[in-house]
């Protein structure tokens, strides 16, 4: 290696010498830094500004771990030429009680002061709630404010609950909300987006990083644990990050730290939680020792406690999203499975699925094909604009109707023409003949697409399929035989999807929340799924009463 620097070593080779466990993209951390970052020529370590961050933070904050000064070190590495930040973003990815905040903090907090040499470095901090926005914060200013009126930060720093402010050269802190509309127009130097995983799209990111590059140094982290949105703005970050890992991005400078369990099941080997959270890294400081107590703890009661609980500690202190399988469809993972390119649909027969359950919000239309072992799901939705007017839903749905996802009709209904329209063009392109529907809108849909000659198959009851279905819907996620294709509207649909479970063992399938989690475009798949496997022949005996031709 021709770049060195005393804490990265030192922390890369407590794991080389079996003395730490780290997750498997902290492995490629070390791959990655070792051929592409400390094998150039062309970079330096300001090592004596690391120093005095080091010596700053430990004086005013805490003891800074070795997972903590190898992470910092990377923030002083600079091009000899220009004298410019090498990594101009971080994800830092932790468990629970990593101490991500306090990280950050001090990171701040130097950033600002004269010990930085830059003047007006501007940071904003950004998270979902005020609470949360405010964590870092409120950490710098109680170290201003404990240090005494007669105290050298007191002396340095003018602090308000609002902004803190460099006397000597300008810096300010400040904190805000997601709502971009509440941006003040600071020149930043320094971006912090706080809480990552309860970021739905980009739109906050965007708005605060084009403030960016008026000052010298910009950076920007993003600091998380893991969470329950899927589908969302960590969920891209962590794809982005991984293919950093592998080399596969080499002109994407971010810098990367990643720590999780490599697979759910290390969760019932303490050894393994350091994986999750280096502050379990031996040898234990007073704090971390009383976090590993509170973890074990909580780890304990889990045999007493319910589903939730364990998706819980595993999302939040393992840092590992889990899925409750008794409640969803499938785990994210095999969601984002289905995220594959479509394969040559030509002359291949296709069934219909349409849901028109209510006409006044969504409605979801799609063709089905068998491909080997795979389903083939190309599907389409309308979405009525005065819904969309009336309910502020979360997901980027005015983006996937730019992408060609969706079409918004503005209409009093959905008028069932969109429908008639689409199958008839998909009709022309691959043959369709037969759709399957429920029969809540029966009136308005038989009679418009029977005129067009379709053949429709109508189930009186769709509930009463979902459990004949359920065991093949889930071997067939699990083993990843479904393609949807690049499509997160269909992706977000299916992560919708509550499974009920009846008091007779019978599963149904509903939807998490009954006006912002739609689940059409996944019903109008069960639907084709339920002709596509011959159901209607098969298990006619069964069906007799709920089915009508």
């Amino acid at each position: 290696m021709k770049l060195k620097n005393k804490h990265v070593l030192y922390y890369m080779n407590q794991y080389e010498a079996g003395k730490n466990k780290v997750s498997k993209y902290l492995v490629l951390l070390f791959s990655y830094l070792k051929n592409h970052v400390l094998n150039r020529d062309d970079l330096y370590f300001d090592e004596v500004t690391h120093e005095r961050y080091i010596a700053f933070t430990e004086k005013n904050y805490f003891e800074l771990q070795p997972f903590q000064k190898f992470i910092t070190a990377f923030v002083f590495l600079y091009y000899k030429e220009g004298n410019y930040p090498f990594f101009e973003q971080f994800f830092l990815y932790m468990a629970r009680g990593a101490g991500k905040n306090g990280l950050i903090s001090s990171l701040a907090h130097f950033f600002i002061s004269e010990l930085h040499g830059i003047d007006k470095y501007n940071i904003s901090i950004v998270a979902n709630s005020e609470e949360q926005a405010k964590t870092s914060f409120n950490e710098v200013y109680d170290a201003i404010d404990t240090d005494g009126k007669g105290g050298v930060l007191q002396s340095l720093f003018k602090h308000t609950k609002s902004e803190i402010k460099s006397k000597a050269n300008g810096s300010v802190l400040k904190y805000h909300t997601s709502n971009a509309k509440t941006k003040d127009s600071l020149r930043d130097g320094c971006v912090i987006y706080d809480e990552v995983h309860e970021y739905e799209d980009s739109d906050i990111v965007d708005v605060f990083s084009s403030g960016l590059g008026k000052v010298r140094h910009s950076r920007e982290f993003f600091i998380t644990t893991d969470g329950f949105v899927r589908g969302g703005y960590l969920d891209d970050l962590k794809e982005r990050a991984i293919r950093v890992l592998k080399g596969e991005a080499p002109e994407d400078h971010i810098f990367v730290f990643m720590a999780c369990l490599d697979d759910e099941k290390e969760m019932d080997d303490e050894s393994n939680w350091q994986k999750a959270n280096p502050m379990f890294h031996k040898p234990l400081n007073d704090y971390a020792h009383e976090l590993f107590r509170t973890v074990k703890r909580q780890y304990i009661s889990l045999g007493n406690s319910k589903p939730s609980a364990r998706i819980r500690f595993m999302t939040k202190r393992m840092n590992t999203p889990a899925t409750d399988l008794t409640t969803s469809v499938a785990t994210w993972e095999e969601i984002e499975a289905t995220n594959r390119p479509f394969p040559d649909l030509a002359h291949r027969t296709a069934v219909g699925g349409l849901d028109y359950a209510s006409i006044r919000d969504f409605a979801a239309v799609g063709l089905l094909f068998k491909v080997g072992d795979d389903y083939v799901w190309k599907t389409h939705s309308f979405i009525r604009k005065g819904f969309l007017d009336n309910v502020q839903l979360k997901p980027p749905i005015y983006d996937w109707a730019e992408e060609g996802l969706l079409t918004i009709v503005d209409e009093p209904v959905i008028n069932i023409e969109h429908i008639v329209d689409w199958f008839v063009e998909m009709r022309e392109q691959y043959g369709v003949n037969r759709i399957v529907a429920d029969t809540f809108r029966l009136d308005l849909v038989k009679t418009a697409l029977e005129a067009e000659g379709f053949e429709l198959i109508y189930i009186r009851n769709p509930k009463a399929i979902h459990s004949k279905l359920a065991p093949r819907v889930e071997t067939i996620f699990a083993n990843h035989n479904i393609i949807f294709g690049d499509n997160p509207l269909m992706r977000w649909y299916t992560n919708n999807v509550y499974v009920k479970i009846k008091k007779d063992g019978n599963k149904e399938y509903l939807k998490k929340d009954e006006v912002r989690r739609k689940t059409d475009g996944f019903q109008a798949f069960i639907h084709a799924l339920f002709e596509a496997d011959n159901v209607l022949e098969e298990e006619e005996d069964f069906f007799l009463d709920d089915i009508a031709f």
